[in-house]
């Protein structure tokens, strides 16, 4: 007598086969031509995969060719200093995935080889379950699912789920509803198949493109009859986030330093915002009304008599994932160098290109 779970695995099967099927049909007409998918090289698409992580396709783009340019093979990433890497990462934000991906080049040059299963793809600094799932199935053909914010938004409005995305169950009942989707195919004697990576691929074109965030295509889309989100007018409100924590907000000063063809800088410590960065000399203030000078002063850093103060740019807006910076941005400049925190470097203005900065400090950098 046949169980259970065998009758729903077979009732399961025509879903997951027509789902699927549609979206490889739509792939082959409208997926994205991107340099990355040309190559089986697992170096190439492991960098496209971090730098993608937070980032979009159009800016992205350009940072691949770069990296790829100066550094075709993961030995030569790993024999990059740590500072070259955050140069040529500079723009694009969350600095973490560039230290990542410098430490994790050198973990692969030390295995001896790209790591070809998804438990040790996984052991790579900055590399979760979609990163080890979308490098293990695009390089290596493996059975894995991934699932990010496209893959989300299509599973929530076509299977009408609304359980939120960002809670654990709601990770976990996507995890196994994308997995459960995944097409195999049988007629291989291998549990390897390059079905895996177009599906992967064609899911996650197919929320960029078809299935947006805003304005989807939902007229001419090939899902628009078996979509549930469509038939019952809910795809505006799918998918479904918990509410998160409320983002912070802070208020910095900075003060670029010039002082006979020099500048002072330092590099930011772990524990905050652009960590291993490099930026001119920074104050923090909670009060709404404040002295420059006197706060300089309050941080036992003494102005010399001759020293010229003065405004450049004021309540500057930046955001950032949780919290949002107001900067304000002087320039003092100096007859001579002023004592400050031992942290401090005082190098020439015209080397200020060769650090990594955040991108707050390049707009500084335009005023001076």
């Amino acid at each position: 007598m046949r169980g259970e779970k065998a009758d729903h695995q077979e009732r399961e099967e025509p879903v997951a086969r027509t789902f699927a099927a549609a979206l490889l049909a739509w792939y082959h007409e409208n997926g994205r031509e991107l340099p990355w998918r040309q190559t089986r090289d697992p170096y190439a698409i492991w960098l496209s995969e971090i730098i993608l992580q937070q980032t979009q396709v159009k800016q992205g783009w350009n940072y691949w060719e770069r990296f790829m340019q100066r550094w075709p093979k993961v030995e030569d990433l790993a024999a990059a200093t740590e500072d070259e890497v955050l140069r040529e990462w500079q723009g694009l934000g969350y600095y973490s995935r560039a230290r990542n991906l410098h430490y994790a080049a050198r973990q692969i040059v030390d295995l001896g080889h790209f790591p070809d299963t998804l438990e040790e793809i996984r052991q790579l600094k900055g590399v979760g379950d979609y990163t080890a799932a979308a490098i293990g199935s695009i390089a290596f053909g493996l059975p894995a699912a991934v699932v990010d914010g496209n893959v989300y938004r299509v599973l929530a409005r076509h299977f009408g789920i609304d359980t939120p995305i960002n809670t654990t169950e709601g990770k976990k009942l996507f995890q196994s509803l994308a997995q459960s989707l995944l097409p195999v195919d049988k007629s291989l004697a291998s549990h390897l198949s390059p079905l895996t990576s177009e599906y992967n691929q064609a899911i996650m074109d197919f929320g960029a493109i078809q299935c947006t965030p805003q304005s989807p295509r939902c007229n001419v889309c090939p899902l628009m009859e078996s979509c549930i989100a469509f038939r019952e007018g809910r795809v505006g409100a799918l998918p479904v986030k918990q509410k998160t924590l409320k983002v912070k907000e802070r208020h910095l000063i900075y003060i670029y330093v010039r002082c006979k063809g020099e500048t002072a800088i330092h590099r930011r410590g772990p524990g905050d915002i652009w960590q291993g960065l490099w930026e001119p000399l920074c104050l923090e203030i909670n009060e709404e009304t404040f002295d420059v000078r006197d706060r300089l002063c309050a941080s036992g850093i003494l102005l010399p008599l001759t020293s010229h103060l003065s405004p450049l740019k004021q309540n500057v807006r930046h955001v950032l994932t949780h919290r949002i910076l107001y900067a304000d941005f002087y320039l003092l400049e100096v007859g001579e160098k002023p004592e400050l925190p031992s942290d401090y470097v005082w190098i020439k203005e015209s080397e200020l290109d060769d650090y990594a900065k955040p991108r707050l400090i390049e707009t500084l950098l335009c005023y001076c």
